[in-house]
């Protein structure tokens, strides 16, 4: 039997050191998706991840997913496929779309407390509205990636915070799209002199990105340094974005 942590109405969490070794990072459940709820969370390395129909369950893992954006080397192979797509990506001129697109995309299950949670999108409806929320207050960012004919092919969402990215999702429609979307989005926080994306965890496709694992206190160092920056918000707004 797993013993967890219950939010209440109070704007809090519990220290990152108490969440559970396995399943890995889980820290707490219950409160609500609230902006608040949630840029508080995010500041102090803890993110919303559950099922529709299952309680609202709060992580840190340790360790924990990024990538370095100094590591990041896009391919032979990815290189020539996106000179060969002719994609153009752009930042935050259709959030809305991009997040609908992600809330469709199926996840791997994972085992709580000895249950195999479904194979279902863990983006519910009511994070749905939320993100869009905190993208109208201008914490949570896309990157389109567009086709040929003008059409949505690709992207990903995350929350950004001064000079630290976290990654949420990502999709594509046409081959290697997300992978373009997450290049410019490198090549973007490049240009700003930010470090990291935080991937929150490792799986096999982060990996042939370029996703690590670190330990999670050496990940809050870094991300806490990042969140206190004040010179990157020009990084986030709305624009066209291009590879290296």
């Amino acid at each position: 039997m797993i013993e967890l942590f219950k939010l209440d109405q109070e704007l809090s969490f519990p220290s990152v050191s108490l969440a559970l070794k396995e399943p890995n990072g889980l820290l707490a459940f219950g409160g609500d998706l609230s902006p608040e709820r949630l840029m508080k969370g995010y500041r102090e390395g803890i993110f919303p991840w559950f099922s529709e129909g299952e309680p609202l369950l709060w992580w840190s893992p340790d360790p924990r997913g990024v990538i370095f954006l100094d590591d990041f080397e896009p391919s032979k192979s990815l290189r020539k496929s996106l000179r060969k797509q002719g994609f153009t990506v752009t930042m935050n001129m259709a959030f809305n779309a991009v997040i609908e697109h992600c809330s469709k995309v199926p996840r791997h299950p994972i085992n709580v407390d000895n249950v195999q949670h479904a194979n279902t999108t863990w983006i519910t409806n009511s994070m749905v509205l939320s993100y869009q929320t905190l993208h109208e207050q201008g914490f949570a960012h896309s990157v389109e990636v567009w086709g040929e004919d003008n059409t949505l092919v690709g992207g990903l969402y995350g929350i950004g915070i001064n000079g630290a990215f976290c990654g949420e999702s990502m999709f594509h429609l046409q081959t290697d799209a997300s992978k373009a979307a997450l290049w410019a989005l490198v090549t973007q926080m490049r240009q700003f002199g930010l470090q990291f994306i935080d991937c929150q965890m490792v799986n096999p496709h982060l990996e042939t990105l370029g996703c690590i694992d670190i330990p999670r206190e050496k990940f809050l160092t870094l991300w806490h340094d990042a969140c206190a920056r004040k010179d990157a918000d020009g990084c986030w707004a709305a624009q066209a974005l291009s590879f290296e």
